[in-house]
């Protein structure tokens, strides 16, 4: 175990937006949570812009107080971090929501050489009036669930507002959201830098503040899920991808030759048109994918991933304008069979159920094969920002 002879070893932060009714208990409980454990730690508060008597409470306490201006739960924190004098650093909300006093568990994961411990509430227990039922059975298990499934991580509670982690290595991070989505973004970083990750038992008390909360329900529900949709480009837009080429493919296969009839229902061309539009809007999902998870890698808000560079070097820009050309070609084949087959009928009427099995497989790899030759280029210019950012100066 470290020892931290004249060094603050824990910051204990609160961030902090007009709570003079519940924020001096929370100090109090943070100062004998600190005493009881015989830890050198101080307590600092984020105050992002309070108007009533919050600032002199937490001054007078012996707490101290950064003030942060730009609005947000995430900016709040991002300012209380960067402030903090402690190796190590427990935050939780100033509400009363969650007690100071048991902080050892914490202590000890981040003592034992864990990154990040987060709290969790649904095995801790949520105190009766503690959690609405609304969030406590849908939004944060669905949340959560759906955090676990992107980024297979084991956090049970990914939104416990209680939680601590070593400062540095939440810095190197970059964390960089604004709002409630702050509090998944750092389990979402976290687990994609490959940091120590574990979590303890929480108990979740009711806010004991007289005023309403700072969570709006929908609103910031909603940008926890944007949050964790926009960073996970797989389950976004390639999986979705390949569900829409797989089905299009195989239920073209069966179109392309004839009709095909199921319990008196007769699908034709025109359901091999919609098939086609689905494998087209599959192919554009995966490309959205190739971008998204690109420019994040080179931008450094994903972790680079040397399975996705080794797919990069075989799909290299050369190689896409000579497949994306093959494919034009084949296109422009089929519409001349097409046109020998109108020239055949002394360009008048065709049967339009036969005619449209090539003309629409002829479109279809006429757009495909553009499409791929302006892909391939736009991920060469990627790759040309990529190698510019990545140069020395």
């Amino acid at each position: 175990m470290e020892t931290f002879v004249g060094q603050i070893e824990l910051t204990i932060l609160m961030p902090c937006l007009n709570e003079e009714a519940t924020l001096g208990k929370c100090i109090q409980k943070a100062l004998r949570g600190i005493a009881n454990n015989n830890i050198h730690a101080e307590v600092l508060i984020a105050d992002n812009g309070s108007t009533d008597k919050s600032v002199a409470i937490a001054e007078n306490l012996g707490a101290r107080v950064v003030h942060v201006k730009n609005k947000g739960y995430g900016n709040a924190l991002r300012a209380g971090i960067e402030a903090a004098k402690g190796k190590y650093i427990i935050m939780g909300d100033s509400d009363c929501s969650y007690d100071f006093e048991a902080i050892a568990p914490f202590v000890a994961k981040l003592r034992e050489g864990f990154d990040l411990v987060m709290g969790n509430r649904f095995k801790g227990g949520i105190e009766k009036g503690a959690m609405p039922p609304l969030h406590q059975y849908l939004g944060n298990p669905v949340l959560s669930f759906i955090g676990r499934l992107f980024f297979t991580s084991k956090i049970g509670d990914f939104h416990c507002g209680l939680r601590g982690f070593n400062r540095q290595a939440i810095i190197d991070i970059e964390l960089c959201t604004t709002g409630m989505e702050f509090a998944s973004e750092m389990v979402v970083k976290a687990t994609l830098n490959n940091l120590k990750i574990t979590e303890v038992p929480t108990v979740l008390h009711p806010d004991e503040r007289n005023t309403p909360p700072h969570l709006n329900t929908w609103s910031d529900g909603w940008r926890h899920l944007r949050f964790l949709l926009v960073y996970s480009p797989r389950w976004l837009f390639f999986y979705p991808g390949i569900f829409l080429i797989l089905f299009g493919l195989a239920m073209s296969a069966l179109l392309i030759g004839t009709k095909v009839e199921l319990k008196n229902i007769h699908f034709d061309v025109h359901s091999l048109l919609y098939l086609s539009a689905a494998f087209y809007l599959g192919y554009q999902f995966v490309s959205f994918y190739v971008f998204a998870q690109y420019y994040g890698i080179i931008n450094n808000l994903l972790p680079d991933s040397k399975r996705f560079r080794r797919l990069l070097k075989i799909f290299s820009l050369e190689r896409g304008l000579f497949i994306g050309l093959i494919v034009v070609l084949a296109g422009f084949a089929l519409s001349g069979y097409a046109i020998w087959i109108w020239k055949g009928t002394g360009f008048g009427e065709l049967e339009p159920s036969s005619v449209f099995r090539i003309v629409i497989p002829a479109v279809f790899l006429l757009i495909v094969g553009v499409q791929t030759i302006l892909n391939s280029f736009f991920l060469g210019i990627l790759g040309l920002n990529a190698t510019k950012t990545n140069s020395p100066t």
